[in-house]
């Protein structure tokens, strides 16, 4: 393990970083991190190598790199290939083992010349990620997140994709920006089941609670509204939520009651769940 087993040093321990690992080719790391994730229950490892290079040959170098590297480490899980350019996302694809798995492809939307994603996805047998910013930028509510990504369905029906590889992600926004963005996602995900109950729904579940104290409580919570309204799928860390405990009822009632209020904004701003946490020492 990589992590500190002294824990007088967990305070001051410096713990690896994924674009470090990746920078340096550090197979221990890269293995370790990797593994955990699958150890834990992962079905898809996501690979994102944009935040490395600003140019683009090193980040191609980069994703192909690291997906020929994370096959062989655990070659019987998925790997999405994601980055916000076309060609890195090609150039994982170039190098991934179609034999050992399906790759995944993230991601499409509409901001102009995205939509290529889908061809490339469709081309190389990927699952496709869509998320849901529009043409200008962010959706602001629940509507413009399935008016964004019902367009995006659209545009996968003509290309022939198949209910079965789509996968739909409103978006999660931190509630501590903004106490309605729990309940934007929420609504969302409930729109959208209603309208394409055959269609896998996901998103980056842990996004709600960025800022915020007690995360996994937090998280714990979200996941649960979310499965609730519809997601069939959850981009999570299932080291730090494990979903056999989030299918199994919340260990302490009152901590869970709290946190959901948080994340549907009963408690607007969550001054009572910081009162509370506050109160806890």
């Amino acid at each position: 393990s990589q992590y500190p087993t002294d824990e007088t040093k967990i305070a001051s321990e410096r713990i690896g970083h994924i674009g470090q690992g990746v920078r340096e080719q550090d197979l221990e790391f890269l293995t370790w991190a990797i593994k955990a994730q699958v150890n834990a229950g992962a079905h898809i490892i996501d690979l994102c190598v944009d935040e490395l290079s600003v140019y683009p040959e090193e980040r191609h170098e980069f994703m192909r790199w690291i997906v020929k590297t994370a096959q062989t480490i655990c070659p019987e899980v998925s790997y999405a290939v994601d980055s916000s350019d076309p060609n890195t996302l090609q150039a994982g694809l170039a190098v991934y083992d179609m034999s050992l798995s399906r790759p995944a492809i993230n991601s499409v939307s509409l901001e102009p010349g995205r939509d290529v994603v889908i061809d490339i996805g469709k081309a190389a047998g990927a699952m496709i990620f869509a998320n849901g910013s529009g043409e200008s930028g962010m959706p602001q509510n629940a509507a413009e997140r399935i008016d964004n990504l019902t367009r995006l369905m659209t545009l996968m029906d003509e290309r022939n994709v198949p209910i079965s590889d789509r996968y739909l992600d409103p978006l999660v926004f931190p509630v501590g920006a903004g106490p309605e963005y729990g309940v934007d996602y929420l609504d969302a995900v409930k729109g959208l089941r209603e309208k394409f109950p055959d269609v896998h729904i996901f998103g980056g579940l842990s996004n709600v609670s960025f800022g915020l104290p007690r995360r996994k409580l937090l998280n714990d919570a979200f996941i649960r509204l979310s499965m609730a309204a519809g997601c069939d799928a959850v981009m999570i860390d299932p080291i730090m939520n494990p979903l056999s405990e989030i299918v199994a009822p919340p260990a302490n009632e009152e901590d869970y009651k709290l946190a959901a209020a948080v994340m549907t904004a009963e408690d607007e701003f969550g001054l009572k769940f910081l009162k509370y946490v506050r109160s806890q020492g």
